[in-house]
């Protein structure tokens, strides 16, 4: 249980770092990831619905 606090500390740390650091850069790291997220949800989505659909 601590090992996981730690590395929740280390993490927010290191992100708040970054955003003093290069602001710029975890904004444009943070789109992207954005970015990806929504596209795997969309392939997902598809997935979900060509598989009900074959269910049919």
């Amino acid at each position: 249980m601590n090992a996981k606090k730690a590395v929740l500390v280390l993490v927010v740390v290191l992100l708040a770092f970054w955003m003093f650091t290069d602001p710029d850069g975890l904004a444009r790291a943070a789109g992207a990831a954005a970015g990806k997220a929504w596209q795997l949800a969309q392939q997902l989505l598809t997935a979900i619905v060509d598989f009900v659909g074959a269910l049919t």
